[in-house]
C-alpha cells in the first residue's frame, strides 16, 4: 500500500516484533495496547512525513535519543508510555514541532534533553517513572505560550517548587514527589489553571490567597504537605471549585464562611488538621456536596438541627470522627441524607467520581481500616461518627439509610438497644458500634445483613444469645469482648446450662432399686473399694522403685480418653432427652 497514510491497529492482541516499512507515505500510525516487543525497526527513520506516532502499553524495549528520531521533524505527537523507554541525551536533535509527548511509566530516570528546543509544546506527562533530583530550569522555557498540560507526579524530584510558565497551563500535576519550601507566588499567574495537584509532598508555608479567589479552578489537591496557618477567607462569588482537599496539613483556625460561594462543590476533605469550630451547618446549603471530610480536627459542641430545609441531600459520605462533638446524634440531619436512602442498583450507572484529567481520590475508613481509594464509586455510602462524645441513644431512622456501605458510631457514650431496624440496611458491610454502653440484646434482624463482612460491638453491656446464621457464623470472638452478658457462637460461653445441672437427691428406695438395676450392693462396692487401694499402694510402689511405667501411663491415658468420650456421649442424651 505505497499510498497509505493513517493505520490504527491499536487495541488488539497483536504480539511479535513490528515488522520493517517499505514506504513513507504514512502519516498516522497507531499501535498501542497490544502485546508486541522487541524495538521499533529502523525503516521508522524513513517515514518523514509522520506526524503521529503510538506505540503506548506494550513490551517494547526504545532508545530515545538515536539517530533515528532525528529526521521526524515533522512529529506533532509522540506517544511510548508503558514501555521500556531509555534516553540517550547524548545525541544532540530536535523535534521542533512536537506538541505532544507522553513517557508515563516508562521507566525513565532524567528529562529528554530534546525537549529544549521544543518551544511548542503542549501535553508533557512524564508521570510514574523514576526520574529523580531538581527539575532542570531549561523545562520553564518549554512550551512559553502553549503548554497547557504537565504531569510530573509519582517520581523522585525534589528542591524547592520548579519555575515553569504557567500563564497557559490548565493542568499542572506535581504529585507524590519531595519537593519543598513554599508555594510561590507567582503561581498567581496561572490564571487560566483548572487542575492544581501538588499533593504528597513536603511543601511549607500558607496557602497562597489567589488560589481560593480563582474562578478558573476545578480541583485544588494540596493534601499530605506541611502547610499551616488558616484557609484562606476569600472564596470568590461564581467559583468553579468541584474538588477542594487539604487533609494531612497543619492548618487551624475555623472554616471560611465564603465556602458557601463553592455551589458546584463535590468533594471537601479538611481531616487532620487543627481547624476549630462548631459543626459547618452553612454547607449543608451545597446541593452537589457529595463528600465531606472533617475528621481529626478541633471542632467540638453539640450538632443541633439544620440550619436549612434541605441540608445535604446528595451527600453520601460523611466523616466527623476523632472530634470533640457531643450531645445526642442529629437525627434530622439523617433524615436530610436523602442520597444514602436508595440504591441505584443499575450497573450503567456506576462510574468514578471525577472529570477533566482528574479522577476523585479519598482516604477512608473501609472495613476497619484506612484505605487510600485512587477512585471513589458514586455508590460509595458512609457515615462516620466516631471518636467523639455522643450521647444518647441511637435512631431508628438509620435504617432508612439503605444504601450504607459503612456505619461507624465506636467510641461514644450512647446507651440503650440497638435498634432493630439496622436490619433493613442490606448493603451494610461494616458495622462498627463498639466502646459504648449499648444494653440489651442484639436484634435478630442483623442476621439478614447478607454483606456484612466487619462487625464490632466489642465493649458494650450487651446480653443474650448472639444470632447464628448467614454471616453471624463468620465472626470470631473480638467482636463481642467485653460483652459479660453474651452467650453462644464463637463466644466459648453458652446460653443455657452455664453449668451442669446437678442430679436431684436420691432417696433411700431409689438408691435400693438402682442397686438392684446394676446388680452391685454395698457390700460389692466395700469390697471393691478394698481391693482398689491394695493394688494401689502396690502399683505406687512399683513406680516409685522402677520410675513410671509406659504401660501404666498408656492405660491410664486410655482410661481417660474412654471416660471423657462417655461424659459427651451421656451429656448429648441428656440434651436430647431434656
Amino acid at each position: 500500500m505505497p499510498s497509505l497514510k493513517t493505520l490504527y491497529l491499536d487495541r488488539n492482541q497483536f504480539v511479535g516484533e513490528i515488522g520493517e516499512f517499505k514506504y513513507n507515505s504514512l502519516k498516522y500510525l497507531d499501535l498501542g495496547y497490544n502485546k508486541l516487543h522487541g524495538s521499533i525497526p529502523r525503516s521508522v527513520s524513513r517515514l518523514v512525513n509522520l506526524t503521529s506516532l503510538s506505540l503506548s502499553s506494550n513490551n517494547l524495549s526504545i532508545i530515545l535519543g538515536s539517530e533515528m528520531f532525528s529526521k521526524l521533524k515533522n512529529l506533532l505527537r509522540l506517544d511510548f508510555s508503558n514501555n521500556l523507554v531509555s534516553i540517550n541525551n547524548n545525541f544532540a536533535y530536535a523535534l521542533p514541532n512536537l506538541g505532544e509527548l507522553n513517557l508515563s511509566s516508562s521507566n525513565i530516570s532524567e528529562f529528554p534533553i530534546f525537549l529544549r528546543l521544543t518551544t511548542n509544546l503542549q501535553y508533557l506527562d512524564l508521570s510514574n517513572n523514576k526520574i529523580y533530583g531538581r527539575v532542570p530550569k531549561w523545562l520553564g522555557d518549554v512550551g512559553m505560550n502553549s503548554l497547557y498540560y504537565v504531569n510530573l507526579r509519582d517520581n523522585l524530584l525534589q528542591g524547592p517548587f520548579p519555575t515553569l510558565n504557567f500563564s497557559s497551563l490548565h493542568f499542572m500535576f506535581f504529585s507524590n514527589n519531595k519537593f519543598t519550601g513554599e508555594i510561590p507566588s507567582f503561581i498567581c499567574n496561572a490564571i487560566s489553571l483548572q487542575v492544581l495537584d501538588l499533593s504528597h509532598n513536603n511543601l511549607s508555608g500558607m496557602i497562597p490567597k489567589c488560589l481560593v479567589n480563582s474562578t478558573a479552578l476545578s480541583v485544588l489537591d494540596l493534601r499530605m504537605n506541611s502547610l499551616h496557618g488558616s484557609i484562606p477567607a476569600i472564596f470568590s462569588k461564581g467559583n468553579n471549585f468541584r474538588n477542594i482537599n487539604l487533609n494531612g496539613n497543619q492548618l487551624e483556625g475555623s472554616l471560611p464562611q465564603s465556602l458557601v460561594n463553592c455551589i458546584d462543590l463535590e468533594v471537601l476533605d479538611l481531616g487532620n488538621n487543627k481547624i476549630s469550630g462548631t459543626f459547618p451547618y452553612s454547607l449543608g446549603s451545597l446541593q452537589k456536596l457529595q463528600i465531606l471530610v472533617i475528621r481529626s480536627n478541633k471542632f467540638q459542641g453539640r450538632i443541633s438541627n439544620p440550619k436549612t430545609k434541605f441540608s445535604f441531600p446528595n451527600l453520601r459520605i460523611i466523616d466527623i470522627s476523632n472530634n470533640q462533638f457531643n450531645g445526642p446524634l442529629p437525627i434530622k440531619y439523617f433524615k436530610c441524607f436523602k442520597a444514602m436512602m436508595y440504591v441505584n442498583e443499575s450497573v450503567a450507572a456506576l462510574k468514578y467520581m471525577g472529570e477533566n484529567y482528574y479522577q476523585d481520590s479519598l482516604n477512608i475508613m473501609i472495613k476497619g481500616q484506612y484505605i487510600e481509594m485512587e477512585r471513589v464509586l458514586n455508590i460509595l455510602t458512609s457515615i462516620d461518627f466516631s471518636n467523639n462524645s455522643f450521647t444518647g441513644e441511637m435512631p431508628k431512622i438509620i435504617g432508612r439509610l439503605k444504601s450504607l456501605k459503612g456505619l461507624n458510631f465506636s467510641h461514644n457514650n450512647l446507651i440503650g438497644h440497638i435498634p432493630p431496624s439496622i436490619g433493613n440496611l442490606t448493603n451494610l458491610e461494616s458495622l462498627d458500634l463498639s466502646f459504648n454502653k449499648l444494653d440489651g440484646e442484639i436484634p435478630s434482624q442483623l442476621a439478614d445483613l447478607t454483606w456484612l463482612e466487619v462487625l464490632k460491638l466489642s465493649h458494650n453491656q450487651l446480653t443474650g444469645h448472639i444470632p447464628s446464621g448467614t454471616q453471624f457464623n463468620t465472626f470470631n470472638n473480638d467482636s463481642y469482648t467485653e460483652n459479660l452478658g453474651l452467650c453462644g457462637f464463637p463466644l466459648s460461653r453458652t446460653c443455657d446450662n452455664h453449668e451442669a445441672k446437678q442430679p436431684p437427691p436420691s432417696t433411700l428406695q431409689q438408691d435400693e432399686n438402682l442397686e438392684h438395676e446394676n446388680g452391685f450392693g454395698w457390700q460389692a462396692v466395700a469390697i471393691g473399694y478394698a481391693c482398689g487401694t491394695i493394688f494401689g499402694m502396690l502399683m505406687g510402689y512399683l513406680m516409685f522403685k522402677n520410675g513410671k511405667p509406659k504401660c501404666l501411663v498408656r492405660m491410664v491415658k486410655l482410661e481417660q480418653h474412654i471416660m471423657l468420650r462417655r461424659l459427651k456421649k451421656n451429656a448429648h442424651k441428656h440434651d436430647g432427652r431434656r
